[in-house]
């Protein structure tokens, strides 16, 4: 997941919980909290539990949030959010927490009568695990009538005007593909993305760890019987280098879209 992807999506979290973005930078944002939020993603169990006994007037707080410091000038004092980092992980959360599914309408607000067609929006995120980590968000769209497959599907929306409401004389059209169905194709579709990766990173893994066995058998050459401890840092080994893909569905939604 790229910087931008980071900031876009930090971008319409904050803007769909109603918090306050104060200050909008292509790399960092001041974003203020509602109560609501700060109590779900800050962590402050203690500040609120005071709050609540002493009867007193909360105070959420605000966070600079830094997506790319390779590219910022300015010296901000912020926190940096990137792709596996603790925030975002729990940014995460909070997304599926408090719905990973939609469904919402766009409003063109032209005035006459529209006819809007049914899409099926899922954002993945496919993680990949050994020595170390890599992260990516794929953000799909399916034309539940005709099929179309569309990436950068988030892209498209943010400049959707979307309420949850279908829009007076406007016509949504009944999908033809089940979205059950249409979620099992982006799924074969998101394997396929996965299948088609660059894998260099696994056989590199492979490499170290029996590198990394070698010189573990080294310090061992002259047991005959392999102490306990062996057989743990032998498993630690192949804990820390077997490659391993996990695929997460952080949220989706039906929208119909003019």
């Amino acid at each position: 997941m790229y910087p931008q992807q980071v900031h876009d999506y930090l971008q319409t979290f904050f803007q769909e919980t109603n918090c306050p973005i104060l200050t909008e930078h292509p790399y960092y944002m001041v974003v203020q909290l509602t109560e609501e939020m700060d109590k779900k993603i800050m962590n402050r169990p203690f500040y609120w539990q005071y709050v609540e006994s002493a009867g007193i007037e909360p105070a959420p707080l605000q966070l600079t949030l830094v997506t790319d410091r390779t590219k910022l000038q300015e010296d901000i004092n912020g926190e940096m959010i990137h792709f596996g980092s603790p925030r975002l992980n729990r940014l995460f959360e909070a997304t599926k927490e408090l719905g990973a599914f939609v469904k919402l309408y766009e409003y063109t607000g032209k005035g006459n009568s529209m006819t809007l067609t049914p899409w099926l929006g899922v954002n993945y995120k496919v993680s990949y695990y050994c020595h170390h980590t890599k992260e990516m968000l794929y953000s799909l769209g399916i034309n539940l009538l005709t099929g179309q497959v569309v990436e950068n599907f988030q892209e498209r929306l943010k400049t959707r005007n979307l309420q949850s409401s279908i829009p007076a004389d406007t016509f949504a059209v009944p999908y033809i593909i089940k979205p059950a169905r249409a979620l099992d194709r982006l799924d074969v579709l998101v394997e396929e993305m996965i299948i088609d990766d660059d894998h260099s990173w696994a056989k590199a893994a492979e490499a170290r760890w029996l590198r990394d066995l070698e010189v573990l058998e080294y310090f061992y050459i002259d047991s005959v019987t392999k102490p306990e401890s062996y057989e743990l840092e032998k498993k630690a080994l192949e804990e820390q280098y077997t490659p391993r893909i996990k695929v997460d569905m952080v949220n989706g939604g039906l929208f119909y879209l003019s």
